[in-house]
């Protein structure tokens, strides 16, 4: 049975190492980011560029380097949900969730029934042109497929006992830009308010069997929360990694 890499080492309460991926449209950008070592990316469809034939091709290549593309879409829509793990991601974020209800049938949305209502449209993409039954196809999908939630706002957060008891949930990505304006801190990602909410959402994830996590914009905030155990770590992003990379190199030169 295809397993989803991400979602068993998170299981397994290992850190998994990501990153935002959604400007630079190259599948050589999936076997560069595999050969360093992350082991997913979320793929911007919230604020990226992205359309769905670079969303594919993205994803049809990431097997091939053991790498989970996460689709992040751009709004809590059946449509494009499926149609990402349709092309084949490694499960879907959801992004500025506020709403029991709408998670309930967003996380539905990724599920083969019973688990769910997502529409049966796998190709011999999915499984490899192995000769499976449609039960199998169905119970693999659903083991495969992972749900991140994203916790943006001084609501969601007061609402995080609510919506992390909603089943199947894998791991939640706090977004820490949009978190820190809605407590009115914007930018201060490691002010008091924003460290004592990640914390408390950190450990209610804890509680419940969810991997807690966030994005990081530098290596040594990611590094601060990977201390307070968020173990769903991204950190960086395509374009700043090429930027920062470039200006030390002529920095380098220059010096």
């Amino acid at each position: 049975m295809r397993i989803n890499p991400v979602k068993q080492a998170l299981k397994e309460g290992k850190v998994q190492y990501g990153t935002n991926f959604g400007q630079l449209r190259s599948q050589d950008v999936v076997k560069i980011l595999a050969a360093a070592g992350f082991h997913w990316a979320f793929v911007d469809c919230e604020h990226g560029g992205f359309d769905l034939e670079t969303v594919q091709d993205i994803c049809r290549i990431a097997p091939s380097v053991n790498f989970a593309p996460l689709v992040r879409v751009a709004d809590l829509q059946y449509s494009l949900a499926a149609r990402a793990l349709d092309c084949g991601a490694a499960g879907i974020i959801f992004p500025r969730v506020e709403s029991v209800e709408l998670l309930e049938r967003a996380i539905s949305w990724t599920k083969f029934p019973p688990l769910g209502v997502r529409g049966f449209g796998l190709t011999t993409f999915h499984y490899d042109h192995r000769p499976l039954k449609m039960p199998e196809m169905i119970e693999e999908g659903n083991n495969y497929s992972m749900v991140v939630l994203q916790i943006e706002t001084r609501r969601a957060f007061e609402m995080r006992e609510e919506l992390l008891s909603v089943p199947h949930i894998d791991a939640v990505m706090v977004g820490p830009a949009d978190l820190s304006i809605s407590l009115g801190v914007p930018g201060e990602f490691q002010h008091p308010k924003m460290v004592e909410a990640m914390e408390a959402i950190r450990d209610t994830c804890d509680r419940r069997g969810i991997a807690p996590g966030t994005q990081a914009r530098t290596p040594e905030l990611a590094k601060f929360w990977r201390g307070r155990g968020m173990r769903f770590l991204g950190c960086s992003g395509d374009v700043a990694m090429l930027y920062e990379r470039a200006k030390e190199i002529i920095l380098g030169l220059e010096t």
